[in-house]
């Protein structure tokens, strides 16, 4: 997933996570244009999952 990807399908996404993680905050899924890496670590983190893993996910969301 490529940074226009990420920035052209976040709130999409972002409510299907939310669907499947209701404990997750804004905070935890929030976008900031040209962090993608922070965002993908802070996932990383909350699934227990590899970076590759964690596209992989979104990927299959989108």
């Amino acid at each position: 997933m490529d940074k226009l990807d990420l920035k052209g399908k976040w709130n999409e996404l972002k409510g299907k996570i939310k669907q499947q993680y209701a404990e997750w905050t804004d905070d935890d899924l929030a976008y900031e244009e040209g962090k993608d890496d922070e965002l993908l670590g802070k996932l990383q983190q909350k699934l227990g999952k590899t970076r590759e893993e964690v596209i992989d996910w979104l990927n299959k969301l989108g």
